[in-house]
Formats: C-alpha cells, sequence, structure tokens
C-alpha cells in the first residue's frame, strides 16, 4: 500500500539486510517440514492504517494464504509505517506461527537500520503483536496462551488522569474523585511535571523550593482525597535533575504514592539509580528503554523499584514477557505504560495475564469518547480489562469507525 511520496519502502537497498550471516529466513534455514492440522499457513502481504486517536495510533494488518488475518499495533510515530512496509519483503511466505523467529530474523535484517532501539524496534513490534493475532487464530487459542498461560482472568487498570487546570492541585483532586466514583477506577496517574508559575528557566532541569512545595500539594491533596480507594502514581516525564528528583521524592515521601516515574531523563543510569536508592517513595521507571538488553540494565542494577515497559515500544509482547521475567528474578513488578488503541491495550492486557510479577496496564484514552468504537468488543469494564478467551487478542477491529478517523493522507487496509 503506497505511502508519502509514493516511495516504495519495501525495495528500498540496504546492503546489511542483502547480506547478512545470521539470516534466518525459513528458506536458509532449511525450515520445509510440514506441520499439518491447518498449520501450514504462509503470509501474503503486510498493510498498516494510522488511526488519529489522542495519539496517531499506527496499526498493522498481516494476510495469509488461509484468509486468516492478525491485528497488531506499533508505539505511534513518525516513520513507523514506512519501516513497517520495508519490512513486509522479510515476512511474506513466511509461517506466521513462527513468531520467535520472525521477531529475531526482522532484528537481524533491519539491524543496519537501528533494530537496537527506537522506532525501527516500535515498528518490529508491531509485526509482532500482529502475528500473536494470527498464530491465536490459526491455533485457536488466545494469545496468552501462546506467553505460557495465565496467572488471572482480568488486568488491573490505571487511569492517566487530566484536567483543564492541571496545575491547580484542587482541580487534580476533584478529578480523581470523579474518577474512581462515576468511572470505577481503583488506581490512578497524575502529572507532576506541570507549570508551577514559579518557574524561572525550563531548560536547566532545576525545581526550585517553591516548585517542589507545588507538586507535594498536589499529591498530597490527590492521595488525601481517595486515601484507600485507589492507587495514585505521579509523573515527571523524564524532566528533573538528578538532585531536584530526589528532592522531589523526598517531599512527597509522606504521602501514599503508588510511585513516582521518570524523576530524570532516561540517558544517564548511573543518575537513576542514585535517585532511586535515595528515597523510600517507589521509582518507576522504563517507557524509553528498548529490548530487554536495555531494561535489563534498569533492573539488575536494581534502579528502578517497578519497571515500566511501553509493549509496543520495548519489542512485542514476547518482549516484554521477557522483560518481567527478568524483573521476577529481582522481585520486581511490572506496570505496564500504554498509550495506545484497544489493540495493543488488549494485547498488553494479554501479557499481564500471563505473567506472575503484573501491576497494571495504563489507559490513556478516558477523554476519548470514541476510543472503545473502535473495536467490537467491550474493553475496558470498571477498570479492569477481562482476559478474552477468543482466539488471538480477542478484539474485532469495526473499520467505519477506523476510516471515520484515519490520518489524513492515509487510507484504510483491505478487509479481513
Amino acid at each position: 500500500m503506497g505511502k508519502a511520496n509514493d516511495v516504495d519502502y519495501a525495495d528500498l537497498h540496504d546492503p546489511n539486510a542483502e547480506y547478512t550471516m545470521r539470516e534466518l529466513s525459513a528458506e536458509t534455514m532449511g525450515i520445509t517440514a510440514k506441520r499439518g492440522g491447518g498449520r501450514d499457513v504462509e503470509i501474503t502481504d503486510v498493510q498498516t492504517t494510522m488511526v488519529d486517536g489522542n495519539f496517531p495510533w499506527t496499526l498493522v494488518r498481516i494476510y495469509t494464504d488461509a484468509g486468516i488475518v492478525g491485528t497488531g499495533e506499533a508505539y505511534w510515530g513518525a516513520g513507523v509505517p514506512e519501516l513497517i512496509e520495508r519490512m513486509k519483503p522479510f515476512v511474506v511466505g513466511e509461517n506466521p506461527l513462527d513468531i520467535d523467529r520472525l521477531y529475531e530474523h526482522l532484528i537481524q535484517k533491519m539491524s543496519g537500520e537501528g533494530s537496537v532501539e527506537g522506532v525501527t524496534v516500535t515498528a518490529i513490534a508491531g509485526i509482532e503483536v500482529a502475528l500473536h493475532d494470527l498464530a491465536g487464530k490459526i491455533l485457536e487459542v488466545p494469545a496468552y496462551q501462546l506467553l505460557g498461560g495465565k496467572y488471572r482472568d482480568e488486568m488491573r487498570v490505571y487511569c492517566d488522569c487530566h484536567t483543564e487546570e492541571e496545575a491547580d492541585a484542587d482541580a487534580c483532586a476533584e478529578e480523581a474523585r470523579r474518577v474512581v466514583d462515576e468511572l470505577g477506577y481503583d488506581a490512578l496517574k497524575f502529572d507532576l511535571d506541570v507549570p508551577s508559575g514559579l518557574e524561572k528557566d525550563r531548560a536547566n532541569r532545576h525545581l526550585r523550593p517553591g516548585e517542589i512545595r507545588h507538586k507535594a500539594e498536589i499529591v498530597e491533596k490527590v492521595t488525601e482525597e481517595v486515601k484507600d480507594e485507589a492507587d495514585v502514581a505521579f509523573d515527571c516525564h523524564w524532566t528533573y535533575s538528578g538532585s531536584s528528583g530526589k528532592r522531589l521524592a523526598e517531599a512527597i515521601d509522606e504521602y501514599d504514592v503508588w510511585w513516582l516515574e521518570d524523576p530524570v531523563p532516561p540517558e544517564n543510569l548511573e543518575v537513576q539509580e542514585e535517585v532511586t536508592k535515595s528515597t523510600n517513595t517507589p521509582i518507576t521507571v522504563g517507557e524509553n528503554r528498548y529490548r530487554v538488553t536495555e531494561e535489563r540494565r534498569l533492573i539488575e542494577n536494581q534502579a528502578v523499584d517497578m519497571v515500566a515497559p511501553d509493549m509496543p515500544k520495548v519489542g512485542g509482547m514476547r518482549e516484554t514477557r521477557k522483560v518481567a521475567d527478568v524483573a521476577n528474578q529481582y522481585y520486581i513488578p511490572v506496570a505496564m505504560h500504554n498509550v495506545s488503541s484497544p489493540i495493543a491495550t488488549m494485547a498488553s492486557a494479554h501479557v499481564g495475564a500471563a505473567v506472575p510479577n503484573s501491576l497494571a496496564v495504563e489507559y490513556h484514552s478516558y477523554e476519548l469518547g470514541w476510543w472503545e468504537d473502535l473495536v467490537e468488543e467491550s474493553v475496558i469494564e470498571d477498570g479492569y480489562i477481562e482476559i478474552p478467551e477468543e482466539p488471538g487478542l480477542g478484539l474485532t477491529l469495526d473499520l467505519d469507525t477506523v476510516e471515520d478517523h484515519v490520518v489524513e493522507g492515509d487510507t484504510v487496509f483491505d478487509e479481513a
């Protein structure tokens, strides 16, 4: 399916992809055995559609010669659909049941184009999620079964909350009360990197005493409002210096904070570790790390109290499972970051159901009235996601809603 400027991204020249000693295609690996039981299936096409939600969600659809399709989602971002189109020749003709091999195959083939981290990993993850949906449908099992079975029937959801007066502590407390009473959530998150009116320099990452008092007031008012009715986390979006992060964590230590998220930038692991170990306030990090190789460093250095991978960003469902397995060796819970449509949200819930140390999955779209209209099934009820027993992810895209909200200039992928 053609993209901007009519460039054929699938046909771009890349010497690294064309010559690699670790070629993992079925042909090179000599995988020719007949599988039987309806499992001899080939991928025939991969298509994407961008939906203009509160983020420009990139939906992915994989087609097969059996007439079965799988739908997935990549983390949003410019260039992701083009990268997925670039990778299409590497999976067409392959058996979609070989999820792990195909993931490693794409990582290797795209190594010259950045598959260590960043949007290349994100694009691969979108394909990987679609493969889980597709494989589940072929085998007639839910996606969590492909990850080893389940620990729970439903997944807790934490609601990322906002208000027009996001810097006003009383307004945040009122919204917390509304979300608990009217929407039924018992887990919430609010932003702390909001203007206090006391800023002098937005570039130096330093928090002045008045700014810390302002943020501590938001924490106090919100936590005191809901008390034991809901757990409340607070997000800093990697904004502050190490010293400011430590001072902020210390200032809110007396309150019932579920966690403080991303107080410092993600690049310097040593600073992150120092902040985490300096406070009793639980610290959560992980959405800006890619693949288990990067998340592992946070965990093994015990630079986090909870780890927060974003499933369609970190590398997909199996990669998130790997992160959770490493975290479990250090008795660290997993709280999945998530800003996705219902597709990747449900995929994250399947992962959460399959790992023992899962806390919750984020929901970032409660202000978007048509979020759940994107699929035919109900997704979140009273702050929880019931894990479907239907094959694959257990969701059916409503293509009319997709078409109503497709990003301008893009087209809707083919029907199943």
